[in-house]
């Protein structure tokens, strides 16, 4: 068990926290909710000791083990993958690496050989000859191939490093485990083993997520970040919405009922304190009066942008065909003549772990690259509009927030582009700021109110919901699900690809296509029925011959 009592954390003259009192309890996974910037990852680290509180403290039971996802992807570049999986149980690793120095050792002494004895004695009440294995399982379920498991870190991409040290701080059976943002850069399918793996986890989970369907599958509790306290809900993220939403409901209710009662006495003695037949009356319901207090509502700290893409012509039968598209990039072959064609009602969710052909494609599409082979076609009534998932080099820019979309807009008026920054909650001085120096986060609505205010009726969406927060991500989820036009999208977010699309394409590591028409969730279960056919038949194989 881990709680945190009357704890405070101040920056400057705000205070972060305010005498919070939470307790996290054993074989519960609790889900840590809030706006940008209410505190959740600083939360997190006060837990896992790695920041002092103002006042109170942090209890931990006795002899339990913390185990935190680290978020430095470069600390570990000089050690072997397995190594950093089993440093996650920092006891068992310091354990593994005495022994390898004793029987290194050339002039090995009676001394030695008792040390070595209780090394080893500890070692196998850590169950440590299970360690590699332990730990080439935790890899390869979350995706990383076994030939990697002994490479070093610095030899791995971005989100290889993450899926790394994901599985180094699952290693060992932590007591508590302390995980923010830990969906972050993984593909689905490893998306769905950590699901698997939390619901199945018979310790303490605190995470902190954005991804609204993780925190649905995997939470027993939702912790509420707002106004520096933290409330607990019993239930998952949407329990806690419809619980908070009700919440507020009753008590504006309640509030109604009591501002027609106020109204009610206040006019009995208006009417009645100058009559003396009624004035016992009178003063008995100013005393009544008195009594009623109205319940306090404060409004969540939480604001959502308003993502609204309104095409500015209708879009005809003829939308986009491909043809026999080819693409080799760094002597891989990516894209392997693939064709479709794209409906006028068609929302596509390319789905599956080749997440260089998704981007290839949607930047072929867009005109950013041009195909080895093949070719493809818009149609006449057709204008795109794309995200790119690197965004970077569209701020390399000393303009302000307003001067950039302005060169965007085709109406150059300065209220105009306003009311579009305002929507994605650029208020004010913010327009003046400049555009280099946005966080990742304001970079994305920027794009967003770009894709906006240029009218077009096909939208081209390369992973847009990275560095968005839970609120946008649900005010980008509904403009899509609205939107009269089409799209082409990737997102690790299930629940957006699941209320979004209505065909699903998968690019398989060959570089060809799987293509059906269906929601995201039919199309799992159908390749989850899948494999198990191609198991059924295997064993079958293996048992007849």
């Amino acid at each position: 068990m881990i709680s945190a009592n009357n704890v405070t954390l101040r920056l400057g003259r705000k205070a972060l926290f305010e005498d919070v009192n939470i307790r996290f309890t054993e074989g519960n996974c609790y889900g840590i909710i809030g706006a940008n910037g209410a505190g959740k990852s600083t939360f997190l680290k006060i837990l896992a000791g790695q920041l002092e509180t103002t006042s109170g403290d942090v209890s931990v039971t006795p002899g339990q083990r913390i185990s935190v996802l680290e978020q430095d992807h470069f600390k570990y570049d000089s050690y072997p993958v397995m190594d950093v999986v089993i440093m996650g149980n920092a006891r068992l690793y310091e354990i593994m690496k005495e022994k390898d120095a004793i029987y290194a050792k050339e002039d090995f002494n009676d001394e030695d050989g008792i040390r070595a004895s209780e090394l080893e004695a500890e070692f196998a009440e850590m169950d440590g000859w299970n360690a590699d294995s332990d730990a080439a399982s935790l890899l390869n379920g979350l995706g990383v191939d076994t030939p990697l498991h002994y490479s070093l870190m610095q030899e791995l991409n971005g989100s290889e490093k993450v899926k790394v040290l994901l599985a180094r701080a699952l290693f060992g059976n932590p007591d508590i485990l302390l995980l923010d943002e830990p969906t972050n850069h993984l593909d689905l399918d490893a998306i769905a083993w950590l699901e698997e793996f939390l619901i199945n986890f018979e310790n303490t989970v605190i995470v902190v997520s954005h991804d609204r369907y993780f925190l649905n599958k995997v939470c027993t509790y939702t912790a509420d970040i707002d106004y520096g306290k933290i409330t607990l809900y019993a239930g998952n993220y949407d329990f806690w919405y419809e619980s908070s939403q009700l919440l507020i409901r009753q008590m504006k209710e309640a509030n109604r009922k009591k501002e027609e009662k106020i109204k009610e006495l206040q006019e009995f003695i208006s009417r009645f304190s100058a009559n003396a037949s009624k004035s016992k009356q009178a003063t008995s319901r100013k005393r009544a009066l008195e009594k009623i207090q109205l319940d306090e509502i404060k409004p969540s700290s939480r604001k959502y942008p308003y993502i609204d893409f309104r095409p500015d012509r209708e879009i005809g039968n003829e939308v986009l065909t491909v043809s026999n598209l080819s693409k080799t990039v760094n002597g891989v072959k990516v894209l392997d003549n693939i064709s479709f064609t794209m409906g006028h009602s068609d929302k596509i969710a390319f789905v599956g772990g080749n997440e260089l052909a998704k981007t290839t494609l949607f930047q072929i599409l867009a005109g950013v690259l041009e195909p080895d082979g093949g070719s493809y076609k818009w149609g006449v009534t057709t204008s795109q509009a794309y995200f790119p998932k690197d965004p970077a080099g569209e701020f390399d820019s000393d303009s302000t927030i307003a001067e950039w979309l302005t060169g965007y807009s085709p109406i150059k008026d300065a209220t105009y582009v306003r009311g579009f920054l305002g929507r994605m909650l650029f208020a004010g001085e913010d327009g003046v700021k400049k555009v280099k120096v946005l966080s990742g986060g304001e970079k994305v609505r920027c794009l967003l109110s770009k894709m906006m205010i240029s009218g077009a009726n096909c939208l081209i969406l390369d992973e847009p919901t990275n560095h968005l927060d839970m609120e946008s991500i649900t005010a980008l989820n509904n403009g899509l699900i609205k939107f009269p036009g089409v799209a082409l999208f990737a997102c690790r977010d299930h629940q957006f690809v699941q209320t979004t699309a209505n065909r699903i394409i998968e690019i398989l590591p060959d570089g060809s296509l799987i293509d059906k028409i269906t929601t995201y969730d039919e199309y799992l279960a159908n390749d989850e029925m899948a494999r198990k056919r191609t198991v059924y038949t295997a064993n079958r194989e293996e048992d007849e011959d």
